[in-house]
């Protein structure tokens, strides 16, 4: 059994309870589609756990921004998460976080962040005709934050949805599970509301993470 999980965003709340999760079912090997920063206080954290287990991770549009000091032009408010981030990430964490990859072949699973024309950026709408025009049987992506698995009859592709921050109206935490060529995807509650707490200590108004509150909420980029 493999555990994806997507879009963490520094909700180490949110993470902490997931891989809890993952550890009652006895699963050994996870892999992250990517985002594990931005929007959220405790990078740090996020990035010491997930170094300490040896999780593969994907390269995300936040990470991509972190590691390269780009800025994300759709959102001044992603901005300023991440620019925050970028005054309290270690040098270690960050250098982990400049080393991932755009795209991961393992496990019979061929796995990026965005899509397939952009494995960092890009929000895919999936389709048997998207899916087509790939080699392999199994896909996965994060990035949307909205959980599903689509069936194309000799394709099968699974959007684990967002540790940190989903957007489909359920607050609690997402994530997947692949075993024998079938995904599940599952759910876990955790306090939310200490993690607005933190983002208040750290300066930051309820806007900013307001959507954990209402799921259906969110910050664009």
């Amino acid at each position: 059994m493999i555990a994806l999980i997507s879009d963490v965003h520094g909700n180490y709340e949110a993470l902490k309870s997931v891989l809890a999760d993952i550890d009652k079912k006895n699963i050994e090997t996870i892999i992250c589609l990517g985002d594990i920063v931005g929007y959220y206080s405790q990078v740090n954290e996020c990035c010491d756990e997930l170094r300490r287990r040896n999780v593969q991770c994907l390269m995300g549009n936040h990470d991509w921004y972190l590691a390269s000091g780009t800025l994300c032009e759709r959102s001044r408010s992603v901005n300023d998460c991440l620019a925050y981030q970028k005054l309290i990430i270690t040098k270690d964490n960050l250098e982990w976080v400049r080393s991932f990859k755009t795209m991961i072949s393992s496990h019979g699973l061929c796995m990026v962040h965005g899509g397939w024309n952009n494995p960092i950026d890009e929000y895919i709408e999936p389709s048997k005709e998207y899916f087509d025009k790939i080699d392999g049987l199994y896909f996965c992506s994060g990035h949307t934050h909205i959980q599903r698995v689509a069936d194309y009859g000799d394709k099968l592709y699974c959007n684990p949805g967002a540790v940190g921050q989903p957007r489909d109206g359920d607050n609690r935490a997402a994530y997947a599970i692949f075993d024998n060529g079938e995904f599940t995807l599952c759910r876990v509650a955790y306090d939310y509301k200490r993690v607005g707490e933190l983002m208040e200590e750290a300066g930051f108004e309820k806007y900013y993470y307001g959507c954990l509150y209402d799921a259906s909420l969110h910050l664009h980029s």
